[in-house]
């Protein structure tokens, strides 16, 4: 990823992670938890979701750590009150799920579109959003607290599961840090090529 790319992904990556929290403030709001609304985050504003460290600070140390190869930016992370929800674990596994979908959802239509157009400078920028969009989403289902994935697989798990789950909601901010700086790129990189594959029909946005 050249400088050019860097900055366009990064204008492309803070509104598609703005889109990704919007959608589990919506989807907590309509199963009856209005948590994210009185709260002031249901909204596509930039300045109620932007986070100093996950859409600023973290994205530009990634990009350098990984020599340009990765970069993951996350908004302020919306908040949720399970106890509104209806629907019990299933809406609490929905709600979390949103996040994930909309990016998925997002770069499926983007892709659509580029299919449809010529090859372009504008068709680079579409891919852009693409990838970056599914770079969200695959990120955000890995299992590890507080990312999406494990408030999906968290509680179909059985009550046999309870202390790993409480050791690695405890510790894991410090397993995400691991994860992202040591071995998640590497690992995340031929997944979210394989989709970008699949939905663009082109091997790379850069």
């Amino acid at each position: 990823m050249d400088f050019a790319s860097l900055i366009f992904f990064f204008v492309i990556i803070v509104p598609s992670s703005i889109i990704h929290e919007y959608m589990h403030g919506f989807v907590a709001n309509y199963f009856g938890d209005p948590t994210a609304k009185y709260a002031g985050r249901l909204t596509l504003n930039p300045m109620a979701h932007i986070d100093l460290w996950g859409t600023i600070i973290m994205p530009l140390t990634l990009f350098m750590f990984s020599g340009g190869r990765f970069m993951f930016a996350y908004a302020k992370p919306v908040p949720v009150n399970p106890l509104f929800l209806r629907g019990g674990r299933i809406s609490g596994i929905l709600v979390a799920a949103a996040g994930p979908f909309a990016n998925f959802a997002t770069a499926a239509v983007i892709s659509i579109i580029m299919r449809v157009l010529p090859a372009s400078a504008f068709t680079s920028v579409l891919a852009l959003i693409v990838y970056a969009n599914i770079l969200l989403g695959v990120f955000n289902l890995v299992p590890i607290p507080p990312l999406d994935g494990s408030k999906i697989l968290f509680p179909l798990l059985p009550a046999s599961f309870n202390s790993l789950k409480e050791g690695m909601e405890r510790y894991g901010f410090v397993l995400l840090l691991t994860f992202i700086f040591v071995v998640g790129f590497q690992w995340l990189l031929p997944i979210i090529f394989s989709i970008f594959r699949l939905f663009t029909g082109t091997a790379s946005p850069f």
